[in-house]
This record gives C-alpha cells, sequence and structure tokens, in this order.
C-alpha cells in the first residue's frame, strides 16, 4: 500500500487562512461583517483589544467543534446547532471576563452576549467549517477573529488618541504639552459616526492600494 503523505499544519496553504483575512480578505474590510461591534466597542483600545481576542476565541473554538461535527449534523438543524456551540462559547468568555476582568466587562456590557450574532461567525461555519477538517478550520477561525481584531486596534487607536488624548489611559497629550499650544481633544472622534468614518477610510486606503478589490466587485 502507497503511503499516504500527510500535509505540514503550517503549509502555504493553511498559512493563507491565517494571513488572508489581515488583508486581502479581512471580514470587516473586504467581506464588510462585524461592523456593529467595530462601531460599539472602539471608543477605547483596552475593550476593543478584550472584544477582539474573545471574538476570536469564539469563532476558532466554533469553526473547530463544527468541523469535528460536520458529518454528524442533519442538515435541517445546522443552524440550530451551530447556534448552540456559538452561544455556549459566548456565555464561557463573558463569564471568564467577569470573573478576571470585570471592568473591562462593564465597558463592553452586552456586545459580549451580541458576539452570538456576528456575522463573522456564522459565515465561517457556513462557508468553511461545515465543509472543511478540523485543522484548517481552527486557523481560518484564527485568521478572521485577528482579521476582524485588527481593524477594531486601528480604529480604536485612532478615536482615543485623538478624542480622549490618551493610549490605553495614558494621557500622551498631557504629557506631551501639547494643550499648552490651544490643541483640545476631538470629541466628535468618540462619537459612533466617526467609528464608521473611520472604518470607511481604512476601507478606502486598503482599496486604494489594491485595485484588485474593486475590480472582483
Amino acid at each position: 500500500m502507497e503511503k499516504v503523505e500527510k500535509e505540514p499544519l503550517l503549509s502555504a496553504k493553511n498559512r493563507k487562512l491565517l494571513t488572508n483575512p489581515l488583508g486581502i480578505d479581512n471580514p470587516i474590510t473586504v467581506q464588510v461583517l462585524g461592523i456593529c461591534s467595530a462601531l460599539a466597542v472602539t471608543v477605547k483600545m483596552k475593550p476593543a483589544i478584550v472584544m477582539a481576542i474573545s471574538v476570536t476565541v469564539v469563532v476558532a473554538l466554533s469553526n473547530l467543534i463544527i468541523a469535528l461535527m460536520r458529518k454528524s449534523i442533519p442538515g435541517r438543524i445546522r443552524i440550530i446547532v451551530q447556534l448552540v456551540v456559538i452561544a455556549t462559547l459566548v456565555i464561557i468568555v463573558d463569564q471568564f471576563l467577569k470573573a478576571f476582568a470585570f471592568d473591562v466587562s462593564k465597558q463592553l456590557s452586552v456586545f459580549v452576549g451580541l458576539i452570538i450574532t456576528n456575522c463573522i461567525i456564522m459565515g465561517r461555519l457556513e462557508a468553511f467549517a461545515m465543509a472543511n477538517k478540523p485543522w484548517p478550520s481552527f486557523l481560518d477561525g484564527i485568521g478572521n477573529g485577528a482579521g476582524y481584531g485588527l481593524i477594531l486596534i486601528i480604529v480604536s487607536f485612532f478615536r482615543e488618541f485623538l478624542g480622549s488624548g490618551s493610549i490605553f489611559g495614558y494621557p500622551v497629550m498631557e504629557k506631551l504639552g501639547v494643550y499648552k499650544f490651544g490643541y483640545e481633544d476631538n470629541g466628535m472622534m468618540i462619537l459612533p459616526p466617526m467609528a464608521l468614518i473611520t472604518v470607511g477610510l481604512i476601507i478606502w486606503f486598503q482599496r486604494a492600494r489594491n485595485k484588485s478589490l474593486i475590480e472582483n466587485k
């Protein structure tokens, strides 16, 4: 019998599952998914990073679990099964945050629970985990979670820096002494519409640099 060569864990194909969502296939700027939470939790960097990690954990583990179960899930109830898996993981993440990061949990409020309805997670389960093996599905989840988190971090950096003059709560503008020259924090940056505008600018910048994203539409 001929031996079947196993694909390396981090083959070129698998590496693309991790790297593509960071750029040319980003879930927010290219697929336009997960916009609501990108607008809601990016006033400060700390809650944005916690949300990014939470979504990454949920999408990676739910992808893995559904990929392991995919052959035994009846097609008629697959959405229900997916929701049960996601809801269970979200509850675990929510309880973990309340136990170990209560202040951030309070800042995120209901948005942790709303991870259940995040289009990115359901989209990856339907488009990838239901048709692929566990390891690639796990990597796909990490990649898409990281791509989502990258945009949250970028948006929250500019909103906190320009809107509050701080980074991670540290008063950067004050320490630089720019207020002495008449500079004032831009209060508009902490309003939800500016989050949408910031995401729009990121989308414009990315597509201006990568013409293929426009040609493929």
